[in-house]
């Protein structure tokens, strides 16, 4: 892709989540696009926030567990950035109007306290560098037509990234096996998603280390802190108003969210 098409594609995608409207598929639009345009897209798309007064608070890695990738037929993780517009308080009421085709993901969220820079992180770095972990939701949203992504379409969409939720605890990773942790997503007091800690590339840690690694490639670091989603540890489960679902998390806490 040429630099004019890249520019027109992030501002493209920019205007689709102010717009809360969806559009075709990038890939069907560029047949060349690759991961690294997807990703020069998502620059584009993400200036455009920040010129608009959001700041970064964090990252995200996405399409870590093999539960999502086979949902949506992408098979390698992806990253995306987290702005404090994207932030809600455990508990706090979300305004399904505000999103275009919401799901929700249960997730480990780290706090860090150290910054972490590739190449060369390793999973202990990881847990060395973390001030705490909790609980969390992950609400994932997509500019994309009906959900319709390849890897260059999710990437380009800051790995369609929605807002998040934070839970009431904050856990020292070093009092809890992160590997084995259990996760329930409940959705209306029903059951509707389980997964376990091991779902985030084998160990959350290694989702962390994955995504300091790769951004080092690029002059990033995750900073001091930052939050880092560390990516779904079950199904994606599609959301509406007058949802009220929680995530609880064996020796970490729980997190809880409602949608109007």
């Amino acid at each position: 892709m040429n630099p004019s098409d890249i520019q027109n594609a992030g501002d493209a995608l920019y205007d689709a989540l102010v717009q809360r409207t969806t559009m075709a598929p990038l890939t069907t639009q560029y047949a060349d696009i690759t991961i690294d345009d997807a990703y020069a897209i998502q620059q584009r798309m993400m200036a455009r926030r920040l010129a608009a007064g959001e700041r970064v608070v964090g990252k995200k890695i996405g399409v870590t567990s093999k539960a999502v990738m086979d949902m949506l037929g992408v098979f390698q993780p992806d990253f995306g950035w987290l702005t404090d517009a994207m932030v809600y308080n455990e508990g706090e009421a979300i305004p399904a109007s505000t999103l275009i085709q919401p799901k929700a993901e249960g997730e480990i969220a780290f706090v860090l306290k150290k910054t972490l820079k590739g190449p060369g992180v390793t999973a202990a770095d990881v847990l060395a560098a973390t001030e705490g972990v909790m609980a969390c939701f992950e609400i994932v949203d997509s500019r994309i037509q009906d959900w319709k992504i390849k890897i260059q379409d999710t990437v380009a969409d800051n790995a369609s990234c929605g807002v998040f939720v934070l839970g009431d605890r904050l856990v020292d990773p070093r009092d809890v096996d992160l590997a084995t942790v259990g996760m329930v997503l409940e959705k209306n007091g029903d059951i509707a998603a389980t997964g376990a800690g091991a779902a985030a590339l084998g160990h959350p840690a290694n989702a962390v280390a994955w995504l300091a690694n790769t951004l080092g490639q690029h002059g990033i670091a995750l900073e001091a802190g930052e939050v880092v989603l560390s990516g779904s540890l079950g199904i994606m489960v599609p959301v509406a108003a007058g949802d009220n679902l929680r995530v609880t998390m064996g020796g970490i806490g729980g997190c809880s969210v409602r949608f109007v």
